[in-house]
């Protein structure tokens, strides 16, 4: 039987999480989203289509991201060719950052100006309080073969690895990551997200609370040396 939505949750709430992570699948027609309690962070990984909330809409396409506010109810329509979306989750609990700049409710793709992260790690922010929000930040990273040092971040994290060959080192633990795999980093983990490749940039998809710029890392020992 045909569905013409298919909502899978990636990364499962924990109790002292304020995230969240799910993929959707919409082969036609309309997905509401009412969060009473929660900031929605979307990013389109296929397909097209459009969003409208609180009186304002946009046209949705493949990497551009969009921001749907605790109490707003949203509708997100797909295209003739459908839309494949992840829908990030920030609840009450996130602390959250000073406002920046003016609320954006869709973001192109090649919106901001890519940085510099923790080694030659770069990155583009798609949602942040730059543009409306405060408790999370959504980006897109950029992981050239090899491994950055280890290091640890102060915020939550969860990440969508959409293709490419990847590990995530941690301390004790090596694990491959598959396409469209997604995991958690927890405050303080220090870790290593490596790219296996030899010739091409590993692109990730990123989501953390509270808001912030994903250079904030901090470099820590190699565990094996501790």
């Amino acid at each position: 039987m045909h569905r013409s939505v298919d909502t899978i949750e990636l990364v499962p709430a924990l109790a002292d999480s304020a995230l969240t992570l799910f993929s959707t699948r919409l082969a036609e027609g309309s997905f509401a989203i009412h969060e009473p309690e929660h900031d929605s962070l979307l990013y389109v990984v296929s397909g097209s289509g459009s969003l409208a909330v609180a009186g304002h809409g946009g046209e949705l396409r493949e990497a551009s991201a969009a921001l749907v506010l605790a109490g707003e109810s949203a509708m997100v329509t797909a295209g003739a060719e459908g839309l494949a979306f992840l829908r990030a989750t920030a609840g009450p609990e996130a602390d959250r950052h000073a406002p920046l700049g003016q609320r954006q409710v869709v973001v192109e793709p090649d919106a901001g100006d890519a940085s510099q992260a923790t080694g030659t790690r770069s990155f583009r922010v798609l949602l942040g309080p730059h543009n409306g929000s405060n408790r999370a930040t959504l980006f897109v990273g950029y992981v050239p073969p090899g491994r950055a040092p280890w290091h640890y971040h102060l915020y939550d994290e969860v990440v969508w690895v959409p293709d490419g060959l990847a590990r995530v080192l941690r301390r004790g633990s090596d694990e491959p990551v598959r396409a469209g795999s997604a995991f958690r980093l927890r405050p303080r983990e220090v870790h290593i997200v490596e790219n296996s490749s030899l010739d091409r940039d590993l692109v990730v998809f990123g989501v953390f609370t509270p808001a912030g710029s994903p250079s904030a890392a901090y470099l820590a020992p190699d565990p094996e040396g501790l």
